[in-house]
């Protein structure tokens, strides 16, 4: 079992002693910063496995998700003014939760996302491309919120399962003024249960537009299309559109609506066809 371990974060280890090298070597030299103020690519606004700190209302059921992390870039160099390479990391979980009476929020399902990121990205102009990689490991739990005490049994019949992944991503982009289109391909190197698929494929865009209804204030939009492989090849849209007070692509508040179709995004759930929409509330820290 601990050999186990091992070689499935082996990769993690590695990291970690890829952090070391670059803080030593970056010692002394006026392109590189430690601790950034501002992420060098910001998370793609559609897409559903980005860090957030804030929750989602379902309109149409008794359930809201609440997401709690951040994505931090450790180190940043610019060899250039128009050229930046970034090194980071993703700590952040997302969990199903329910309304009940007495202001009680049981939580039916969590999953946690960790892992290192990164990121190049190069401005011309108006234009602007570049690239994130993620290193990272997920895993899924139900939740005492998911016991029926009554009944003593997991609500629905639905008992606890082994999900977890660890994957490689690769997401190119490329930006013009306010628009931003990318791609994203995943790849899952281990997976629980054995028998799902091991890729997946993503198209997406997000458009900020700041200023238009007040200073400090940016219209937002986005949209994500993704091809999932579990047992079968599963497609998902997720758009979202909203409002955010404070620095379009740093620190602030936003408030939108979040509209989603395909496989449930919380792991113990991957077999469940999902369709809601919700009002969203996020920090970007």
């Amino acid at each position: 079992m601990i050999k186990s371990l091992i070689c499935r974060f082996q990769p993690f280890t590695k990291i970690l002693l890829l952090i070391f090298l670059l803080v030593n070597s970056a010692n002394g030299q006026s392109d590189t910063e430690l601790f950034p103020g501002v992420l060098n690519i910001q998370p793609f606004t559609a897409n559903v496995l980005e860090p957030k700190l804030g929750f989602l209302f379902h309109t149409g059921d008794n359930e809201l998700r609440l997401d709690i992390g951040n994505s931090v870039d450790i180190l940043s160099h610019s060899p250039s003014p128009d050229e930046t390479f970034s090194f980071g990391a993703d700590f952040f979980t997302y969990s199903q939760l329910r309304n009940t009476k007495n202001f009680h929020f049981p939580v039916d399902a969590i999953d946690y996302l960790f892992g290192f990121n990164f990121g190049y990205k190069k401005i011309d102009g108006d234009y602007a491309y570049g690239i994130r990689a993620r290193l990272s490991h997920i895993s899924a739990h139900f939740v005492d919120g998911h016991f029926d005490k009554n009944n003593y049994a997991w609500r629905g019949g639905f008992d606890p399962r082994v999900y977890s992944r660890e994957f490689i991503e690769l997401a190119p982009f490329v930006k013009f003024n306010k628009l931003r289109i990318y791609g994203i391909l995943t790849y899952i190197y281990h997976v629980d249960p054995v028998e799902l698929g091991k890729d997946s494929y993503q198209l997406g865009f997000d458009y900020f537009a700041p200023n238009l209804i007040g200073r400090n204030f940016s219209l937002f939009a986005g949209y994500d299309f993704k091809i999932e492989h579990l047992l079968d090849y599963e497609i998902n849209h997720s758009v979202s559109t909203g409002v955010k007070w404070g620095k379009p692509h740093g620190k602030g508040i936003s408030f939108y609506l979040h509209f989603y179709n395909g496989k449930s995004v919380h792991g113990e759930w991957y077999f469940k066809d999902v369709n809601y929409s919700a009002v969203g509330m996020n920090l970007d820290l």
